[in-house]
């Protein structure tokens, strides 16, 4: 296999297009190529007036070719999984988001069955859910935008980016891909899925997990566990099951779960999250400030990722930017706004959209270790009442934000959050140093993105389940003090996204795997 880098197209080609013109470039002949693969491909817009796609191309080419273009490439193998477990137990897995389901997937690969426990629906039922608190304001708090099977990334862009360099990163886009995910996630640099993708690749794993063995358990939440010596001998749900492993992949909103694991003395710890607000604009504005206005390639709507730092270490930051997406309702408690992002795969929305978000500090928190998800609470109680207290959620334009002025009409940007929106200002319930930063970062990034700070561009209050706020402590062996039980995934302080916690879950589940029990 050779590899062709840095292949500058300033084009729109298929890919027999693509093919004939590399080999045209490197004077190769197409006949005599065996087999070839898109490794990467991306948009180059520094210079807004020569904007081009970068490719990255493997092949098998049967002739001569000039050594000085290409290079070798041995493709990386992940080391095989030498299974240890004895027990006959059967492992069990609380929450099907994307850690508990890449951990049951890499067990029933294995030869295990285990056991998935989800107080959520499966995933056609939960959308339902979900789209009639959206038109009617019912809210399910065991299935909505939080609960229900595959996670809250489900509905959201489905991003598959990561800042994590993990050998079992392409595992997942190849799993993903083989479960019906569109090819491009294996080569493009910001590959992601889309909220009606995922819908039926969740579906499709679900079917695969049961038809090698492992069993589901939906509308069923784990209320206790079962400990005797330090180790884990069971859970409880609508009865006892026992078992000798829990991978516990609760996911961020859990808060039950986070406070029965602090009355058993599990042992965890505040970590930094952050919260803020959704910035909508037009996507035409971001597509312009991005891509200028000159190419003719068709480009995917454009992007951002943006961050301000102050001199006082507190920092703002874009976070899960949805191009052509959509401001979603995201609350999993009655008598709470909380918003997220969400996109179709093809991204044809008419605005663009963003978490805003300003870091939270354990230094300002309390003592208590589930302070972080009590100053969440607040927030979104509050945000609850500012909207009206009928699941409306605060709006705001952002140049009353910056003025510290109530909105009293919407311009051009119309929201797209629904069941509803109430304008007003955002100021009165963000903690100040929240919303002094959100001022300063919008005013830093309209310095970046040419209209970014756009006074009809639109604030939504309030995101603030970005991260979890708590971290389960767990040792090299990937187990808490409680031997058997293996926290896992974002809800547990150890990923920050789909990509990452489905790695937590494959680890985890090797390590379930590989124990000599």
């Amino acid at each position: 296999m050779i590899r062709f880098s840095n292949i500058k197209v300033r084009q729109d080609l298929n890919d027999e297009e693509l093919l004939k013109y590399l080999c045209d470039k490197k004077r190769l002949f197409v006949e005599n190529v065996r087999e070839w693969h898109i490794v990467k491909k991306s948009v180059d817009a520094r210079n807004k007036n020569d904007i081009f796609y970068n490719y990255t191309i493997d092949m098998i080419y049967d002739g001569e070719y000039d050594v000085h273009d290409a290079i070798f490439v041995v493709e990386e193998k992940v080391d095989d999984i030498i299974v240890r477990r004895k027990s006959s137990a059967r492992p069990i897995i609380i929450g099907s988001g994307p850690s508990g389901l890449f951990a049951a997937l890499t067990l029933v690969e294995n030869g295990l069955k285990p056991l998935i426990f989800e107080q959520g629906k499966k995933v056609e039922e939960r959308t339902q859910d979900i789209e009639n608190f959206k038109m009617n304001r019912v809210l399910n708090e065991s299935s909505n935008v939080q609960f229900g099977e595959g996670g809250a990334g489900t509905f959201s862009d489905g991003k598959l980016t990561t800042g994590i360099n993990s050998k079992f990163c392409q595992r997942v886009l190849k799993t993903f891909n083989r479960f019906g995910a569109p090819e491009e996630i294996l080569y493009v640099n910001k590959p992601h899925i889309g909220t009606d993708n995922l819908i039926k690749i969740i579906k499709n794993i679900r079917e695969y997990i049961i038809a090698h063995g492992g069993e589901f358990h939906f509308q069923e939440k784990i209320t206790d566990f079962l400990i005797e010596d330090n180790k884990i001998i069971g859970v409880v749900g609508k009865e006892k099951y026992f078992t000798d492993t829990v991978i516990l992949a609760i996911g961020h909103s859990a808060r039950d779960t986070f406070k029965r694991l602090k009355d058993l003395n599990v042992p965890m710890e505040k970590k930094n999250f952050s919260v803020g607000v959704r910035i909508e604009h037009p996507q035409s504005l971001i597509n312009d400030s991005q891509y200028g206005t000159k190419t003719k390639l068709k480009l995917p709507n454009a992007e951002y990722k943006l961050v301000y730092h102050d001199e006082n270490g507190r920092s703002c930051y874009t976070f899960c930017m949805c191009p052509g997406g959509y401001v979603v309702p995201s609350s999993s408690e009655k008598g709470t706004i909380v918003t997220n992002g969400m996109s179709y795969f093809k991204r044809d929305g008419e605005n663009a959209n963003s978490a805003l978000l300003v870091n939270v500090l354990t230094t300002d928190l309390e003592e208590d270790v589930l302070s972080g998800i009590t100053f969440q609470e607040k927030l979104e109680k509050d945000a609850f009442i500012l909207g009206g207290e009928n699941y409306n959620a605060p709006v705001q334009l952002v140049g009353d934000f910056l003025e510290n002025k109530k909105s009293t009409s919407l311009g051009k940007v119309k929201p797209t959050y629904l069941p509803g929106v109430t304008l007003t200002n955002l100021h009165t319930i963000l903690p100040e140093f929240v919303s002094n930063t959100l001022v300063n970062g919008i005013k830093y990034f309209d310095t970046k993105i040419k209209g970014f700070a756009l006074p009809d561009a639109l604030l939504t209050g309030v995101e603030t389940r970005s991260s979890s706020p708590v971290r389960i402590i767990r040792d090299e062996d990937l187990e808490s003090s409680i031997k058997g039980l293996y926290p896992c995934g974002e809800g547990c302080g150890y990923a920050g996204g789909i990509m990452s916690a489905a790695v937590d879950g494959i680890k985890c589940a090797i390590k379930v795997l590989e124990k000599d029990n």
